[in-house]
């Protein structure tokens, strides 16, 4: 009994700050549907500007993460300007490859930019584990998914009540009635992917402080797609309780399965129950069906 419930803390840890890695998909998705492919791109590059503001320029984490902010934020723009614009109306199939040409390029180009530097990303805090009741939980673990969930919370509470938020929802609704309303659409698809952005720098540094660097940091993008379907595409509150049954999921596998049928069966288990979800309810549990008029 001791083991599952520490096997259900670590799970629950980690969908916390899957949740965070989530809503940065689902942000974009909710304001433009736009699916981003490139998010992992994302997560990496954000991590590796903090990494430099670490330890090429001796910021301290505050100052690096700012730093990362900024670069990531000019990202977003020149992706934004340079890109996005150039492509409103085109064909959905469009915009997946620009995204997925995107993170190869990020790929290209942060492999020679980061060569040689260091990419983990200590949090300033003890190492020593908290036990509660004979569960020992490792202190980083335990911060990174409480700053997650404090950013999840922001994030929603941006979305449901602020009117930058509210002008998002009307526009992934109708973006023809919303422009027709008075709402940019093109700025508001700039502050949407600003905030890509800045949600990659936090959910890759969190990552990373708890699970290492590097690249691997990419493959954290693609857990992104069974959270996404299991809690629905266009659904935050989905998103989250995804991110926790994809969570506690990939840790009982690990602990119970792996043993027996071979390492790496816990990667998969989520895509084995998007696959089970896809032919149950394939718009999510929280998601809703679309309703076309005949």
């Amino acid at each position: 009994m001791l083991f599952f419930t520490s096997l259900l803390v670590d799970g629950a840890l980690a969908g916390a700050i899957y949740a965070l890695v989530a809503l940065a998909f689902v942000v974009v998705y909710k304001a433009s549907r736009m699916i981003n492919f490139a998010l992992g791109e994302w997560l990496m590059l954000g991590a590796q500007l903090v990494a430099a503001g670490l330890y090429v320029t001796g910021l301290g984490l505050p100052g690096a993460l700012g730093l990362a902010c900024v670069g990531m934020g000019l990202v977003a723009i020149a992706f934004n300007h340079l890109v996005l614009r150039r492509l409103a109306g085109q064909p959905v199939i469009s915009l997946i490859m620009v995204t997925l040409g995107l993170g190869a390029l990020m790929r290209g180009t942060a492999a020679l930019a980061f060569k040689g530097m260091p990419s983990a990303i200590p949090l300033p805090i003890a190492s020593a584990p908290w036990v509660v009741h004979g569960i020992s939980v490792a202190t980083d673990k335990l911060v990174a998914a409480a700053i997650a969930v404090l950013c999840v919370v922001a994030i929603t509470w941006f979305f449901e009540w602020s009117r930058t938020g509210v002008a998002l929802r009307a526009i992934a609704d109708d973006a023809q009635v919303a422009m027709a309303m008075g709402i940019d659409v093109h700025y508001h698809f700039l502050i949407t992917w600003v905030m890509v952005g800045v949600i990659a720098v936090i959910a890759g540094t969190l990552w990373t402080s708890v699970s290492g660097g590097g690249f691997g940091v990419v493959l954290v993008g693609l857990k992104v797609f069974p959270i996404v379907i299991l809690g629905g595409l266009d659904s935050i509150p989905g998103t989250i309780a995804g991110a926790m049954v994809v969570g506690v999921l990939e840790s009982l596998a690990a602990g119970y399965l792996d043993p027996s049928v071979g390492g790496g069966f816990s990667s998969i288990a989520s895509y084995l129950v998007l696959i089970a979800m896809l032919f149950v309810r394939p718009y999510g549990m929280f998601g809703r069906a679309d309703v076309e008029r005949v």
